[in-house]
């Protein structure tokens, strides 16, 4: 099972990931790709540009093109999309021409699961924090990942609360899916 966390930056992905793994025997996390890329030694300035989104979109394509089994990805392309759309720059991001290789990979991904920006937020900002930035990127995410706007049929859970309520949730759908792999997605 190939499962991916997506939601905009401070929601408690990288919590939930580590509560999933230790739950979920012989599941590995794999590191969202800007952690990868500046282990690499790419540098992205302060403030990420379209570029900077580009080529974390472009890596995480390629984690999602390696077939590892039983992996927690840390984001998934979609989040660049966001992340790409609501940038200064993110008019001149044409997201039409990465569907070509964003459907397949995300084909690859059993589940999506959707951390929102909760109200009230339960991660802490720093002051330095562009709140208006982070919030817009959580609304693009929903459009994308939880409303299916771009018409990729994934399997989503979207899941609020607490800690221990966001892992349950997801082993609850981990555990249908399994019980009913003929399911229908969605």
């Amino acid at each position: 099972m190939r499962i991916a966390v997506t939601g905009s930056h401070r929601t408690g992905k990288s919590t939930l990931i580590a509560d999933l793994v230790e739950m979920l025997p012989g599941f590995a996390a794999v590191p969202e790709p800007y952690e990868l890329l500046e282990e690499e030694g790419w540098e992205s300035g302060e403030t990420p540009t379209l570029e900077d989104y580009e080529r974390q979109l472009a890596r995480s394509l390629d984690l999602l093109a390696d077939d590892r089994q039983d992996a927690i990805f840390e984001r998934c392309p979609l989040d660049f999309v966001g992340y790409a759309l609501c940038c200064p720059d993110g008019e001149s991001f044409d997201a039409q021409d990465w569907l070509p290789r964003i459907r397949p990979a995300m084909a690859s991904l059993s589940l999506v699961v959707f951390v929102p920006v909760e109200d009230p937020d339960r991660i802490a900002l720093p002051p330095s924090e562009d709140r208006g930035f982070r919030l817009l990127v959580d609304e693009r995410l929903r459009e994308i990942v939880r409303d299916d706007s771009f018409g990729l049929d994934l399997e989503v859970v979207e899941v609020s609360g607490s800690r221990r309520r966001r892992a349950d949730t997801v082993i609850a759908r981990i555990r249908d899916a399994r019980a009913s792999p003929g399911a229908s997605r969605r």
